[in-house]
Protein backbone atom coordinates (compact mmCIF):
# COMPACT_ATOMS: atom_id res chain seq x y z
CA UNK A 1 0.00 0.00 0.00
CA UNK A 2 1.49 3.64 -1.17
CA UNK A 3 1.80 6.38 1.16
CA UNK A 4 -0.76 8.21 0.24
CA UNK A 5 -3.01 4.89 0.62
CA UNK A 6 -2.17 4.79 4.39
CA UNK A 7 -2.86 8.58 5.13
CA UNK A 8 -6.41 8.25 3.34
CA UNK A 9 -6.71 5.56 5.88
CA UNK A 10 -5.90 7.66 8.92
CA UNK A 11 -7.43 10.85 7.56
CA UNK A 12 -11.14 8.96 7.62
CA UNK A 13 -10.39 7.94 10.79
CA UNK A 14 -12.66 9.57 14.07
CA UNK A 15 -10.19 10.37 15.67
CA UNK A 16 -6.95 12.59 15.16
CA UNK A 17 -4.16 12.78 14.18
CA UNK A 18 -0.71 15.30 13.66
CA UNK A 19 1.28 15.34 9.80
CA UNK A 20 3.42 17.45 7.65
CA UNK A 21 1.85 18.87 4.88
CA UNK A 22 3.57 18.36 1.79
CA UNK A 23 3.44 19.73 -1.93
CA UNK A 24 0.10 21.66 -3.04
CA UNK A 25 -2.71 18.94 -2.34
CA UNK A 26 -3.99 15.54 -3.22
CA UNK A 27 -5.77 14.26 -6.03
CA UNK A 28 -8.39 14.10 -3.51
CA UNK A 29 -8.30 17.76 -2.47
CA UNK A 30 -8.56 18.49 -6.31
CA UNK A 31 -11.25 16.89 -6.99
CA UNK A 32 -13.20 17.96 -4.42
CA UNK A 33 -12.13 21.73 -5.48
CA UNK A 34 -13.30 21.28 -9.23
CA UNK A 35 -16.92 19.87 -7.64
CA UNK A 36 -17.20 22.83 -5.69
CA UNK A 37 -16.54 25.25 -8.53
CA UNK A 38 -19.10 22.97 -10.35
CA UNK A 39 -22.08 22.99 -7.50
CA UNK A 40 -21.13 26.74 -7.21
CA UNK A 41 -22.02 27.63 -10.46
CA UNK A 42 -25.12 25.44 -10.94
CA UNK A 43 -28.77 27.07 -11.74
CA UNK A 44 -30.53 26.94 -8.40
CA UNK A 45 -33.58 25.34 -10.73
CA UNK A 46 -31.02 22.88 -11.77
CA UNK A 47 -31.70 20.68 -8.25
CA UNK A 48 -31.11 17.20 -10.28
CA UNK A 49 -27.21 18.06 -11.24
CA UNK A 50 -27.04 19.43 -7.67
CA UNK A 51 -27.72 16.18 -6.18
CA UNK A 52 -25.58 14.52 -8.49
CA UNK A 53 -22.52 17.14 -7.76
CA UNK A 54 -23.35 17.04 -3.98
CA UNK A 55 -23.53 12.90 -4.01
CA UNK A 56 -20.23 12.39 -5.94
CA UNK A 57 -18.54 15.00 -3.49
CA UNK A 58 -20.00 14.17 -0.01
CA UNK A 59 -18.76 10.87 1.89
CA UNK A 60 -22.29 10.02 3.42
CA UNK A 61 -25.51 11.87 2.51
CA UNK A 62 -29.05 11.09 2.43
CA UNK A 63 -32.00 12.55 0.12
CA UNK A 64 -32.95 14.98 2.15
CA UNK A 65 -30.74 17.56 2.59
CA UNK A 66 -29.74 20.95 1.42
CA UNK A 67 -26.46 23.03 0.66
CA UNK A 68 -26.54 26.37 -1.10
CA UNK A 69 -23.44 28.15 -2.94
CA UNK A 70 -20.88 29.08 -1.97
CA UNK A 71 -19.77 25.71 -0.38
CA UNK A 72 -16.17 24.55 -0.07
CA UNK A 73 -14.82 21.81 1.46
CA UNK A 74 -11.07 20.11 1.62
CA UNK A 75 -12.25 16.93 0.54
CA UNK A 76 -16.24 16.35 0.47
CA UNK A 77 -15.33 12.17 1.14
CA UNK A 78 -15.22 12.98 5.06
CA UNK A 79 -18.20 14.83 5.63
CA UNK A 80 -21.25 12.48 6.66
CA UNK A 81 -24.61 14.02 6.90
CA UNK A 82 -27.26 11.59 8.88
CA UNK A 83 -30.86 12.37 7.53
CA UNK A 84 -32.32 16.23 7.00
CA UNK A 85 -29.93 18.96 7.27
CA UNK A 86 -29.78 22.56 5.76
CA UNK A 87 -26.05 24.00 5.21
CA UNK A 88 -26.79 28.02 4.09
CA UNK A 89 -25.06 30.45 1.92
CA UNK A 90 -21.37 30.85 2.46
CA UNK A 91 -20.06 27.91 4.99
CA UNK A 92 -16.83 26.14 4.54
CA UNK A 93 -15.90 22.53 5.76
CA UNK A 94 -12.32 21.81 6.20
CA UNK A 95 -12.89 17.98 6.78
CA UNK A 96 -8.91 16.84 7.00
CA UNK A 97 -11.06 14.73 9.86
CA UNK A 98 -14.61 13.42 9.61
CA UNK A 99 -17.42 15.99 9.63
CA UNK A 100 -20.34 14.04 11.39
CA UNK A 101 -23.79 16.17 10.85
CA UNK A 102 -26.83 14.83 12.27
CA UNK A 103 -30.56 14.87 11.43
CA UNK A 104 -32.40 18.03 11.55
CA UNK A 105 -29.48 20.11 11.93
CA UNK A 106 -29.31 23.57 10.58
CA UNK A 107 -26.14 25.25 10.19
CA UNK A 108 -26.73 29.17 9.27
CA UNK A 109 -24.50 31.84 6.62
CA UNK A 110 -21.06 31.94 6.85
CA UNK A 111 -20.12 29.20 9.44
CA UNK A 112 -16.79 27.36 9.21
CA UNK A 113 -16.05 23.64 10.58
CA UNK A 114 -12.86 23.23 10.93
CA UNK A 115 -11.29 20.01 11.47
CA UNK A 116 -7.54 21.25 10.78
CA UNK A 117 -4.95 23.06 12.68
CA UNK A 118 -1.29 23.94 12.82
CA UNK A 119 0.80 23.07 15.52
CA UNK A 120 1.10 26.03 18.31
CA UNK A 121 4.90 26.16 17.79
CA UNK A 122 6.25 28.19 15.54
CA UNK A 123 9.03 26.22 14.49
CA UNK A 124 6.77 23.29 14.25
CA UNK A 125 4.41 25.37 12.09
CA UNK A 126 7.25 26.54 10.00
CA UNK A 127 7.91 22.92 9.47
CA UNK A 128 4.43 22.29 8.01
CA UNK A 129 3.15 20.16 11.10
CA UNK A 130 -0.79 20.01 11.31
CA UNK A 131 -3.48 18.87 13.78
CA UNK A 132 -6.33 17.02 12.95
CA UNK A 133 -9.79 16.53 14.80
CA UNK A 134 -13.09 14.94 13.78
CA UNK A 135 -16.34 17.04 14.59
CA UNK A 136 -19.54 15.82 15.49
CA UNK A 137 -23.01 18.03 15.35
CA UNK A 138 -25.66 15.38 17.01
CA UNK A 139 -28.89 15.24 15.78
CA UNK A 140 -31.48 19.07 15.61
CA UNK A 141 -28.57 21.27 16.42
CA UNK A 142 -29.09 24.90 15.08
CA UNK A 143 -26.06 26.44 14.36
CA UNK A 144 -25.96 30.64 14.57
CA UNK A 145 -24.69 32.90 11.53
CA UNK A 146 -21.10 33.16 11.41
CA UNK A 147 -19.70 31.05 13.78
CA UNK A 148 -16.35 28.14 13.49
CA UNK A 149 -16.62 25.46 15.38
CA UNK A 150 -13.37 23.67 15.97
CA UNK A 151 -12.03 20.09 15.77
CA UNK A 152 -12.36 17.74 18.19
CA UNK A 153 -15.53 19.21 19.25
CA UNK A 154 -19.16 17.60 19.51
CA UNK A 155 -22.47 19.56 20.06
CA UNK A 156 -24.63 17.87 21.48
CA UNK A 157 -28.55 16.67 20.48
CA UNK A 158 -31.22 19.69 20.43
CA UNK A 159 -28.41 22.80 21.41
CA UNK A 160 -28.04 26.03 19.44
CA UNK A 161 -24.74 27.44 19.13
CA UNK A 162 -25.67 31.75 19.04
CA UNK A 163 -24.51 34.12 15.86
CA UNK A 164 -20.59 34.29 15.83
CA UNK A 165 -19.41 31.88 18.54
CA UNK A 166 -15.94 30.19 18.16
CA UNK A 167 -16.80 26.54 19.31
CA UNK A 168 -13.96 25.04 21.11
CA UNK A 169 -15.28 22.83 23.62
CA UNK A 170 -17.92 20.46 23.99
CA UNK A 171 -21.29 21.50 24.23
CA UNK A 172 -23.87 19.57 26.35
CA UNK A 173 -27.52 18.47 24.64
CA UNK A 174 -30.45 20.33 25.29
CA UNK A 175 -28.46 23.88 25.93
CA UNK A 176 -28.09 27.60 24.54
CA UNK A 177 -24.68 28.33 24.29
CA UNK A 178 -22.57 31.12 22.72
CA UNK A 179 -19.58 33.20 22.51
CA UNK A 180 -15.93 33.97 22.19
CA UNK A 181 -15.25 31.44 23.37
CA UNK A 182 -18.12 29.70 23.68
CA UNK A 183 -19.81 28.93 26.84
CA UNK A 184 -23.45 27.11 27.57
CA UNK A 185 -25.51 30.14 28.66
CA UNK A 186 -28.93 28.22 29.85
CA UNK A 187 -30.70 25.02 29.90
CA UNK A 188 -33.53 24.87 26.74
CA UNK A 189 -37.05 24.15 28.32
CA UNK A 190 -40.97 24.31 27.39
CA UNK A 191 -40.46 28.17 27.78
CA UNK A 192 -38.82 28.52 24.72
CA UNK A 193 -41.91 27.33 23.12
CA UNK A 194 -44.08 29.55 20.80
CA UNK A 195 -47.08 29.56 21.84
CA UNK A 196 -49.56 28.67 18.30
CA UNK A 197 -51.64 31.62 18.88
CA UNK A 198 -48.55 33.49 17.81
CA UNK A 199 -47.39 31.18 14.90
CA UNK A 200 -49.06 32.79 11.15
CA UNK A 201 -50.99 29.81 9.75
Amino acid sequence: MEVNDEFMKILKQDKGYCHVQKGPGSEEQKKAKRLCCEYNKTSPDDEMERKRILHELLGTCSESFFIQPNFQCDYGLNIHIHGFTFINYNCCLLDTSPIHIGHMTFIAPGCVLSCASHAIHPLQRVEGISISKPIFIEDNVWIGANCTICGGVRIGKGSVIGAGSVVIRDIPAGVVAAGVPCKVIREITDEDIIPESEILQ
